[in-house]
């Protein structure tokens, strides 16, 4: 079972931290909260207002005589239904203007947990479970919804109504009726708290489980092609079906718990609300209360559970968004080994001179690179060949500064790469890589997207230098043909050809090769290596290949082994020298 990144540690106890790191997002609109803040005050006042209407309302209709009992419930009814008017639209008003506040901080941080993502080394996305992250950050953007909206419109107000029904109470009909209120309700909460902390690990396993499951099915629909080439459909249902079999268990214990939760709060609230009618209903028989009064305690005691009874609900909900916000913020903690520094230039690239001086490389402590030198001058095209595994590819990925070299340096036009920007370092480069995959978009789009601001002209040079017009001609709807994720209704070598279209349209001053036709045809590659040897005019080439014959006309070609430079020269300089190079071509040839 392919395990989830992100559900390892457990829910644990609110982190205000959370907040803190929230408040900058709910005070971009100052104003809006001001005013919703507002109408929440008006609306629960309005609320605490309406059982007294009902007390008057009813001794009107017990008290009056029979020519006020028109006029004095009429009045009272319609006081009653503009309070209760009035309580619902600043309610509407209030969600209004704070929905605005709401949608724009998850956006703000939506974009930045995207923007950071994309910010984070090679290494954090080499071991990412994608299922497991998209789900992190769609619960973490839930949850912070779910937690500015019902923390600021249910606990506050909540808490306002508990404070001001107590003090009534306490003043209107003396400690008893006020005290039983304010125990019931502390045991209420008490209650709450201790059950949910109870449920954590339950709540925990569900989430884990849930994260599990989509990896899973994310991962095996990722490498649908896989799946087909093995035969494994049925290995990776029955994969599947344990992670929901371990699912449906997490929710069941989870369901179970809840339900032990409700059952106990019910209970409390049974009890107090049988306690607080039975004490009015002995001091209306013993002539100390009214019947007004009497329906206005019972309405304060429905009016003052019903919004506990759903505070339950959100103090679950809101440790469940804490958790969640958390581990999305988790994901804006991790700091990026490879950054730029304090005093990093912008410096524009444009000769093109590229030189690794005693560079050293070692990824979990396994030696990659050791001692290699070599450089490219501005115009050149320079090889790098070697048997699988001599660390060629690598070498592509400490010029992009994927990583950073442990030995040694690289430049470019004199700059250490370290010292630039990275945008101004990818800025410079262009590459058509050995596994091209591309989006779920059109062949233009994929093409376009080398230079998203270049012009229909440039987009269609670069596709004729790449040999693309043919294909492209023959689609029903040509350019605008959808390429299907990844790129998987093209072939290899109409991928290879886009992405070699992208690369020429970047008119980066350093073209990077890394094995840029293996996936075509003898006819094709001839012909797209013509193209690229015309498009590589004034400009710095490097190619990694695997095919020589593809080399043969390199300025110069760096055999590599083990990590190690054991050669250096042009094509008829190697196999004159009769080495590691004359051998791998002597190979090739037979």
């Amino acid at each position: 079972m392919r395990p989830s990144l992100y559900f390892d540690g457990p829910i644990g106890k609110l982190n205000w931290h959370v907040l803190r790191m929230l408040w900058p997002y709910l005070i971009e609109f100052k104003s809006r909260v001001a005013l919703a803040m507002l109408c929440l005050v008006i609306a629960k006042l309005a609320s605490v207002g309406l059982p007294f209407v009902l007390k008057a309302l009813v001794d009107g209709l017990s008290d009056s005589s029979a020519k006020e009992l028109i006029s004095v419930p009429i009045s009272l009814v319609i006081a009653y239904g503009c309070i209760r008017l009035l309580n619902t639209i600043i309610s509407e008003v209030r969600d209004t203007l704070f929905g605005r506040v709401t949608e724009r901080a998850i956006r703000r941080l939506g974009m930045a947990v995207f923007d950071h993502l994309h910010r984070l080394d090679m290494a954090f996305h080499l071991e990412r479970r994608t299922g497991g992250l998209s789900r992190d950050i769609e619960r973490g953007t839930s949850g912070m919804s779910f937690l500015m909206r019902f923390m600021v419109f249910n606990i506050v107000p909540t808490i306002l109504e508990i404070v001001l029904v107590v003090g009534i109470l306490f003043y209107n009909y003396g400690y008893a009726f006020a005290g039983v209120t304010l125990l019931s309700v502390i045991a209420y909460g008490v209650y709450s708290i201790i059950a949910t902390e109870w449920r954590t690990g339950y709540v925990r396993d569900a989430a884990k489980a849930d994260s599990v499951s989509s990896t899973r099915a994310i991962d095996s629909l990722l490498n649908y092609e896989t799946v087909k080439y093995f035969n494994n459909e049925q290995y990776e249902a029955k994969q599947y079906d344990e992670a929901l079999a371990q699912w449906e268990v997490a929710k069941r214990k989870n369901r179970l718990s809840l339900f032990a939760l409700n059952a106990g709060q019910a209970c409390i609230i049974s009890v107090a609300m049988t306690l607080m009618l039975g004490m009015a209903a002995y001091d209306v028989v013993q002539g100390k209360m009214t019947i007004g009064d009497f329906v206005l305690i019972n309405a304060f005691m429905m009016q003052l559970f019903i919004p506990l009874n759903f505070l339950g609900f959100v103090y679950r909900e809101i440790r469940g968004a804490f958790a969640n916000i958390e581990r999305m913020f988790d994901l804006l903690d991790k700091v990026p080994s490879i950054q730029d520094s304090a005093d990093a230039c912008n410096q524009v690239l444009s000769q093109g001179r590229v030189s690794f001086e005693h560079v050293g490389f070692s990824y979990d402590s396994r030696t990659i690179l050791a001692d290699v030198s070599f450089s490219i001058e501005a115009g050149q095209k320079v090889a790098i060949v070697g048997d699988s595994g001599a660390g060629k590819s690598t070498l592509v990925k400490l010029l992009f500064r994927f990583y950073d070299v442990i030995d040694g340096r690289i430049c470019i036009d004199g700059h250490d790469i370290r010292t630039l920007t990275q945008s101004a370092l990818r800025q410079a480069i262009a590459i058509v890589p050995q596994d091209t995959v591309l989006f779920n978009d059109t062949l233009i789009e994929n093409i376009r997207y080398g230079r998203p601001d270049a012009t229909a002209e440039e987009i269609d040079a670069a596709i004729k230098m790449a040999h693309l017009s043919q294909f492209i001609d023959s689609l029903p709807e040509g350019g605008e043909t959808k390429v299907g994720e990844r790129g998987l209704k093209l072939s290899g070598g109409e991928k290879q050809r886009v992405a070699i279209a992208r690369a020429i349209l970047k008119k980066s001053p350093i073209l990077v090769f890394d094995e840029a036709t293996s996936s075509l045809d003898s006819h094709s590659e001839q012909a797209i290596l013509t193209a690229l040897k015309e498009v590589a005019k004034g400009h710095t080439s490097l190619v990694i290949a695997h095919r020589l014959s593809t080399v043969v006309d390199a300025d110069r070609i760096i055999v590599l082994s083990k990590g190690r430079v054991v050669e250096t020269g042009s094509h008829s300089e190697l196999l004159a020298a009769k080495s590691f190079y004359a051998n791998l071509w002597r190979v090739q040839q037979e």
